[in-house]
C-alpha cells in the first residue's frame, strides 16, 4: 500500500511539474498574467495532493495492520486481532479479520481439547487390557474365561467408543449421510424397548412405551433414529434405581413428531444441564463415555430436528426430541 501511494505521489508530482512548467511557458509567452496563470494551475494540483495524501494515511496504516496480522496468523499465532480503524469498508474487514481469528482460536482450542479426551478414553480400556494381558503370558493370571472376559469387555468399549468419534466426527463436518425413508416410529420405537425390556426387568425399572393413536410414518434414516432413541434409553436406565419408572413416548405436533425419553431418577445439576450435549462431558456420577448426547444432537439436526432436555435434582430428567414430519 506505501509503495502504491508512493508511486501514486510521484506520478501526481510529475503531472504537477509538467502543468506548471506549461502555465509557466504560456505565462511567458503571453507577457503578463504569468503569475495568476501559475496559482491557477498549481493551487488544484496542491489541493490534490493533500487530499491524496490524507486518503493514503488513512487507508494505508490500517490496511499495514491486516497484512502484519495475517502474517501472524500464518507464523501460528491465531487469535490475533487488529483494531478497527479508518474507512468503514476497512473497518468492516478488520471486523471480519477478528472474527476469523477468533473462531480460529476456537476451533483451534477444541480440536486440543478433543485430543486429550480421546487420549483419556482409550488409555482406560488399553490399560485394562494391557495389564490383564500381561499377567497371563506372564503366569500370574491363568488364560479362563473370568480373566479372558474382561479384555473382550474392553475390545467392546473401544470399538463403541472408536464408532461414536466417526459418527460424531462426521457429523459435525457434515458428511454424515442419511438414508431417509417412509418409517413407523410406533414400531421402531417398540423394538427399542423390547430390546431393553430385559435389562430394565434387570435392575427392576419399569419400562414403558406410550405413541398417539394415527401416528404417521415420517421420512427419517430409522437407523441413526434408532441408534438416538437407543442412546436415551440407556442413559436413562444408567441413572434411574430400581423401582423408578421410564416413559419413552411419541406424539404428533404442529408439523412435527416429539419422542419424549423420561425418567424418575435423581436429577441434574444446573451446570450439568447446561453442558449435557458438550462432547466428553460427565457429571460425577456418570460412568458413559461423554459422547453419547452429543451425537444424539447432531443426528437429530441432521434430520433438521431438535432437541432438548430438562432436569431438576430430585425430580428426573426428561429428554425431548422434536422431528420434522416431511424429513426437513
Amino acid at each position: 500500500m506505501w509503495r502504491f501511494g508512493c508511486a501514486f505521489l510521484f506520478f501526481i508530482l510529475l503531472v504537477g511539474s509538467l502543468i506548471a512548467l506549461v502555465a509557466w511557458l504560456v505565462g511567458g509567452l503571453l507577457q503578463g498574467g504569468a503569475l495568476s496563470l501559475l496559482i491557477t494551475a498549481v493551487l488544484p494540483f496542491i489541493v490534490l495532493v493533500l487530499l491524496v495524501v490524507r486518503l493514503i494515511r488513512r487507508t494505508g496504516a490500517p490496511v499495514g495492520d491486516l497484512i502484519e496480522a495475517a502474517g501472524r496468523v500464518e507464523a501460528g499465532e491465531i487469535g490475533t486481532q487488529v483494531p478497527e480503524r479508518g474507512p468503514s469498508e476497512v473497518r468492516s474487514l478488520a471486523r471480519a479479520f477478528n472474527a476469523m481469528s477468533s473462531r480460529l482460536a476456537a476451533n483451534e482450542e477444541a480440536r486440543r481439547t478433543l485430543l486429550a479426551d480421546v487420549s483419556h478414553e482409550l488409555r482406560t480400556p488399553l490399560t485394562v487390557m494391557q495389564g490383564t494381558l500381561e499377567g497371563v503370558l506372564d503366569g500370574v493370571y491363568p488364560a479362563d474365561e473370568a480373566h479372558l472376559r474382561p479384555v473382550l469387555d474392553e475390545t467392546r468399549v473401544l470399538s463403541r467408543l472408536i464408532d461414536d468419534l466417526r459418527t460424531l466426527s462426521l457429523s459435525e463436518a457434515g458428511a454424515l449421510r442419511l438414508y431417509r425413508e417412509p418409517t413407523d416410529l410406533e414400531a421402531l420405537l417398540t423394538e427399542v424397548v423390547a430390546s431393553h425390556r430385559a435389562t430394565a426387568d434387570e435392575i427392576g425399572v419399569q419400562l414403558d412405551l406410550e405413541v398417539s393413536d394415527h401416528l404417521a410414518p415420517i421420512s427419517v434414516d430409522s437407523a441413526r433414529v434408532r441408534q438416538v432413541v437407543t442412546n436415551l434409553v440407556a442413559n436413562a436406565m444408567r441413572f434411574t434405581p430400581a423401582g423408578g419408572r421410564i416413559l419413552l413416548a411419541a406424539f404428533a405436533s404442529d408439523g412435527a413428531v416429539t419422542i419424549r425419553v423420561s425418567d424418575t431418577g435423581p436429577g441434574m445439576a444446573p451446570d450439568d444441564v447446561e453442558h449435557a450435549f458438550d462432547r466428553f462431558y460427565r457429571s460425577p456420577s456418570s460412568s458413559g463415555s461423554g459422547l453419547g448426547l452429543s451425537i444424539a444432537r447432531n443426528l437429530v439436526e441432521a434430520h433438521g430436528g431438535r432437541i432438548g432436555l430438562t432436569s431438576e435434582p430430585g425430580a428426573g430428567t426428561t429428554v425431548e426430541v422434536v422431528l420434522p414430519v416431511d424429513g426437513g
